[in-house]
């Protein structure tokens, strides 16, 4: 079955809808976002900062996801890490998951500022990989006061082992990281390609295809000093220390719904799950529209009280 898309390139402007560009700093930084704002709006309105999966930029499904928000009624903000698309800072391409909670901390510092915005109701959402950065900040984060994980990656250093080919695999990774850190140039290699089997995502879905993820902004790189933070992240931990109300969409034909749900029984914090059909994809929840809108809806309930 052929399924519609919904993005940022392939699906006009979204009526009573307007967006306009917004820069802030994290520790010296500047960082470059998309401010989307619901045109019809009486007083200050709730937002959201928004983040998606790793190696991504704004106008990847953390756009689609904030503009689809701002129709809502909500003020959302999608941006791009630092060493990212349009924002500042070096190295490039590192995803380091601590800087970019770091990141996520100073977006909802901007986000609050912002003249629309209520700033006493600013909530998270985390696509993907952002799932954990995400989750991190708003536990951690005094301007939080909701979280929404979409098609959660949530995983520990132990099931990183499992991911990457066992332990022996790991190490190599982390070590071959390590040893571009401590390079004098940056090694990076391509984050996805139909031909490049050296790839970090050798023909995968979205990234590769122009009329989805494959926009003209994408960086399309991975730092090869990524291996040691990324495997050595435990996404879990932030379920400890999160007290603030959460909403789960995923479904089991996502990347890593075990995290899922091993995120959700391990939390106390209050939870609200909508799992969806499991032929749904990771991918799927980026862009295909009936995913799309069932996850935003699911979002928007979440983040304005009514759940």
């Amino acid at each position: 079955m052929t399924h519609s898309r919904i993005n940022l390139q392939n699906t006009p402007e979204t009526p009573g809808v307007a967006h306009r560009a917004v820069d802030f700093e994290r520790d010296g930084i500047t960082l470059n976002g998309t401010l989307y704002l619901p045109v019809d709006r009486a007083g200050s309105v709730p937002a959201v900062v928004v983040a998606g999966a790793w190696t991504t930029v704004k106008e990847q499904m953390p756009g689609t996801y904030a503009r689809a928000l701002a129709s809502r009624g909500f003020a959302a903000l999608a941006f791009d890490f630092a060493g990212w698309g349009e924002s500042q800072g070096e190295p490039r391409y590192l995803e380091d998951p601590e800087t970019k909670a770091a990141d996520i901390g100073a977006a909802a510092g901007c986000l609050a500022a912002q003249p629309e915005v209520d700033s006493q109701e600013v909530s998270g959402l985390g696509i993907c990989a952002s799932s954990g950065y995400m989750a991190s900040a708003v536990a951690d984060g005094e301007l939080f006061s909701k979280l929404a994980l979409v098609a959660p990656w949530l995983h520990t250093p132990a099931t990183a082992e499992d991911i990457y080919g066992g332990a022996a695999a790991t190490r190599r990774l982390i070590e071959a990281g390590r040893a571009a850190a401590r390079s004098p140039e940056p090694q990076f290699v391509v984050a996805a390609s139909t031909t490049d089997d050296t790839s970090l995502m050798f023909q995968a879905p979205y990234y590769t295809e122009p009329d989805r993820g494959l926009v003209e902004t994408y960086d399309n790189q991975f730092n090869v000093a990524s291996w040691e933070p990324w495997l050595t992240y435990d996404a879990q931990a932030s379920a400890d220390r999160l007290e603030k109300p959460t909403l789960v969409v995923c479904s089991e034909g996502a990347a890593l719904p075990a995290s899922a749900h091993a995120y959700i029984k391990r939390t106390q914090a209050p939870i609200t799950e909508l799992w969806l059909d499991d032929d749904i994809t990771q991918f799927d929840f980026y862009d295909r529209e009936d995913v799309v809108r069932r996850s935003i809806d699911a979002v928007a309930e979440h983040f304005s009280g009514k759940r």
